[in-house]
């Protein structure tokens, strides 16, 4: 019980660190706005690609839902989020409903900003920083406050001293030693204690994150760990760790491969990318299976809408039903392979050399 008290204060720890060193990580790309439609999808009524890319894109605002008003136009009902930019040795903070979803522009002093596609420019030409808390840091944000949250209210369920966990504390703690004794003891033979803080936080952020992501209300919705500016910072922290840690035998073998003298111009290039391309494969993995699953089922929602019948509309709602359910697994399967990747390339990088 003691040991799973100090990983629930650990977790908690490494949860705070994840928070103020990836939230001003943020995708520039996507649409991000529902009033910038190409000219085709005027005249179609319905373009599947742009409204699946709304959707799994990063914004400026939170998108809630579209009411149609007295003069029978379409107007959309949406969170603003706050606009944070530096330019030219000037910081200007409003929020996004100023741009009244990409139809108007901001003007700051003699700085004028517009919204297009997610993007935020200068109509001056001047070079923009943009550090907006977009619809991803928030979900980033909310989720570390979430995990934050739960993993306290475990600790605090130990601090009476050992007894049998209650309430939360009693889901938790199989799933904290699933990781302890499934994950990271086999994979990692020298101290794996040492490592459980990362592959915990790993585990349960990336868990959480898929979880929200198939709320389709807020505060879910946000493709987060579909964004590759998240995997690609988690995918580095393993690289760092894996590296700063890795033992003489490690990097001896990268080094100077076992293999004859004259294989090493061959063989200690193929070592040095490898270094990278273990971690380049968690990132993608992660943000190409998320991302395929959103868009999916988006695409089945699509169906309905093309067709423009009724009758698609039930072997379209069963298909997206079968892939909700899919995708439950899917979450908890990409927090495990991650982490379960993790795990075994830090202890390829600790383990002692065999004689």
């Amino acid at each position: 019980m003691g040991a799973a008290f100090q990983l629930g204060k650990i977790l908690t720890i490494s949860s705070l660190f994840f928070l103020f060193m990836i939230a001003p990580i943020q995708a520039q790309e996507g649409h991000g706005n529902g009033d910038h439609k190409n000219e085709e999808a005027k005249e179609s009524g319905f373009d599947p690609v742009s409204m699946i890319m709304h959707h799994i894109a990063d914004a400026h605002e939170w998108h809630l839902w579209d009411i149609t008003g007295e003069d029978g136009k379409k107007k959309e009902v949406s969170i603003p989020l706050p606009v944070i930019l530096y330019t030219e040795g000037n910081l200007d903070i409003f929020m996004s409903s100023a741009f009244d979803h990409g139809k108007s522009t901001v003007k700051k002093g003699d700085r004028e900003y517009k919204l297009d596609h997610g993007h935020i420019e200068e109509l001056n030409g001047l070079y923009v920083m943009d550090f907006s808390i977009t619809k991803n840091v928030f979900s980033l944000f909310f989720s570390a406050f979430l995990t934050i949250l739960i993993f306290v209210g475990v600790a605090s369920n130990y601090k009476r001293g050992p007894s049998k966990p209650k309430g939360l504390a009693s889901f938790m703690e199989p799933l904290i030693l699933f990781v302890r004794d499934d994950i990271a003891r086999p994979n990692i033979s020298n101290n794996p204690e040492k490592y459980m803080p990362y592959l915990l936080t790993v585990f349960f952020f990336i868990w959480l994150n898929n979880l929200l992501g198939l709320v389709p209300f807020f505060p879910g919705g946000a493709n987060l760990t579909g964004n590759i500016s998240f995997t690609l910072v988690l995918a580095a922290f393993t690289l760092l760790i894996t590296n700063l840690n890795g033992n003489k035998h490690y990097w001896k073998h990268t080094l100077m491969p076992p293999v004859p003298v004259a294989l090493w111009p061959i063989m200690i290039p193929v070592e040095i990318i490898g270094i990278f391309t273990k971690p380049f494969a968690l990132m993608i993995r992660l943000f190409a299976n998320i991302t395929a699953g959103h868009i999916i089922i988006l695409s089945l929602v699509s169906l309905i809408f093309i067709f423009e019948s009724v009758a698609v509309s039930p072997i379209s709602a069963g298909f997206m039903l079968f892939m909700n359910c899919l995708e439950l697994l899917v979450a908890a399967l990409q927090a495990y392979i991650f982490t379960l990747l993790s795990a075994l390339f830090i202890g390829m990088a600790t383990e002692e050399a065999h004689h």
